[in-house]
């Protein structure tokens, strides 16, 4: 089984090319900075995550996500290589989008853009209640 789900802020708007095939299709590339849960000391609160949305996911990702935005994404992981000049093999590792979702309303993202703070990368993401692992059923808020 191969299935990847992350949530996290476009580090910048989606990068979008078409292929030269007869029949042009989108390619978006862009990274998610995806909170890390548990955090030791000095080393970094997110992980940079390379996602590419190829056809109408591509599109949808090039017309509508922009830097700074949460989002979340449904896909596959997929291990690409190739030997670059100096016979090296490279090594590059991304997400293929099967689905993509906004993470946030687009009211509280235009509010955000428009006070011109950057988006925290860690802490609490909006609109969603903490979880405590002790929690007993008679504590949740539903």
């Amino acid at each position: 089984m191969n299935k990847v789900i992350l949530m996290g802020r476009l580090t910048k708007d989606p990068e979008v090319r078409y292929s030269q095939s007869a029949d042009p299709v989108a390619i978006a590339r862009y990274t998610l900075a995806v909170n890390r849960v548990f955090k030791r000391e000095g080393e970094p609160d997110a992980d940079f995550i390379n996602i590419v949305a190829l056809g109408k996911r591509g599109e949808f990702a090039e017309k509508y996500f922009r830097k700074g935005q949460m989002v979340g994404v449904v896909g596959r992981l997929q291990v690409r290589t190739y030997d670059d000049p100096d016979g090296k093999r490279q090594w590059f590792t991304e997400v293929l989008v099967e689905e993509q979702h906004f993470a946030e309303s687009k009211g509280s993202f235009e509010n955000q853009q428009r006070t011109s703070t950057p988006p925290p990368i860690s802490g609490e993401a909006e609109g969603f209640y903490p979880i405590n692992e002790s929690l007993e059923d008679d504590d949740l808020p539903f």
